[in-house]
């Protein structure tokens, strides 16, 4: 199949399938760990779209229809999963609301207009001849809490993967880059005493001087992409009564990485420089990203795409061993807020942009 000169009228009849597709995953509440009815109806479309479907829990996933040995491999994914609503909803968030092509729900913009988009970019795609990759779409859970039964169960299953194109609000413009996360927490030790008699060794006081150090440390190493490492301190808690000097105080630190250091390094450097006890909860998401002499980067130079360092997680920190790209419809600005939106208009434009960005590229 070509696409050639009915190319508008073919993105427009996706992108409105999409738009339908969209309103039938507002209804659904899919919340982290609780995405089952969510993953069926995205079974149950594609199987309408006569495509093989194959299912791990709540991960959704088709391959190509003529995949070939040898050739490389395209992921395309997003996540179906959402948080839970905010308190300031005005309108109910499972209904969805449609106002002169603005489309209000939750997840309409954390990430289900990427996802949308890319799925309906697979069916185009995949109706296509002599592409010279395979293509794999993957619609998966638990990306919210970048949990252990999204992506990172799944990629085991998908085989070798060359590219993976990461469905995200982003503006459609490239986030070539994408900072990590680490969490951490700090328990200091100091000893009790009688706060009347100036005893003891008070563990708050130890604690602000590692908050201090904290807050005006500079890691000597830059990212181009992504700037600093962020540092903040998020909770405290210390003390039992007004006048007993505490001998613990407990805080968290959440930490934002760039790819000049792995998680590993920066908790290192943290631990040498803090009098607390320092456990980290995960090691596992590490800053991302892709070169700009990419092929798929180069594309969109040429389609005039500009690119940016995201400074918000997603499950491409999870996805190590190729390069990814995260792109897609909808704005960062709006994911977790109240009467989230996302516009018909944008899911058009992202359909077609995941087309033109993948039709006929060559990885090698």
């Amino acid at each position: 199949m070509s696409i050639g000169s009915s190319f508008d009228a073919v993105i427009h009849a996706h992108a409105l399938k999409a738009f339908s597709l969209l309103k039938q995953l507002i209804a659904i509440p899919s919340f982290s760990k609780e995405e089952n009815k969510a993953a069926d109806c995205l079974y149950g479309y594609l199987e309408k779209e006569k495509k093989s479907v194959f299912r791990q829990g709540n991960n959704i996933w088709v391959q190509s229809k003529n995949f070939k040995e040898g050739q490389p491999t395209i992921l395309l994914n997003s996540h179906h999963d959402t948080v839970k609503p905010a308190a300031t909803w005005t309108l109910n968030p499972f209904q969805p609301i449609e106002k002169n092509g603005q489309l209000f729900g939750l997840g309409s913009n954390d990430a289900g207009g990427p996802l949308v988009a890319l799925l309906h970019t697979f069916l185009i795609l995949d109706n296509l001849d002599n592409q010279p990759y395979n293509l794999i779409f993957a619609a998966t859970a638990e990306e919210e809490i970048s949990g252990q039964h999204g992506i990172a169960q799944l990629l085991p299953e998908l085989g070798n993967i060359d590219l993976g194109i990461v469905g995200e609000p982003t503006s459609l413009r490239m986030a070539i880059a994408e900072k990590g996360l680490m969490v951490i927490d700090a328990v200091v030790k100091g000893v009790s005493g009688h706060a009347a008699r100036n005893e003891g060794i008070n563990a708050i006081y130890l604690a602000l001087e590692d908050i201090q150090w904290l807050k005006n440390y500079k890691f000597s190493r830059k990212s181009e992409t992504l700037g600093e490492i962020n540092i903040a301190v998020t909770q405290i808690n210390a003390g039992k009564q007004h006048n007993v000097v505490p001998d613990t105080c407990e805080f968290v630190i959440d930490v934002r990485t760039h790819e000049q250091y792995t998680n590993s390094e920066v908790f290192d450097v943290l631990r040498q420089h803090t009098h607390a006890v320092l456990t980290a909860r995960s090691f596992r998401l590490n800053a991302s990203g892709i070169a700009l002499d990419h092929p798929v980067v180069q594309r969109g130079l040429q389609l005039h795409i500009p690119y940016y360092g995201s400074p918000t997680l997603s499950d491409q920190a999870l996805m190590s061993g190729f390069p990814t790209l995260k792109i897609g419809p909808g704005d960062s600005a709006r994911s977790h807020t109240a009467d989230e939106y996302i516009f018909f208009k944008e899911i058009k434009q992202g359909i077609e942009l995941y087309v033109q960005l993948l039709k006929d590229l060559r990885l090698k």
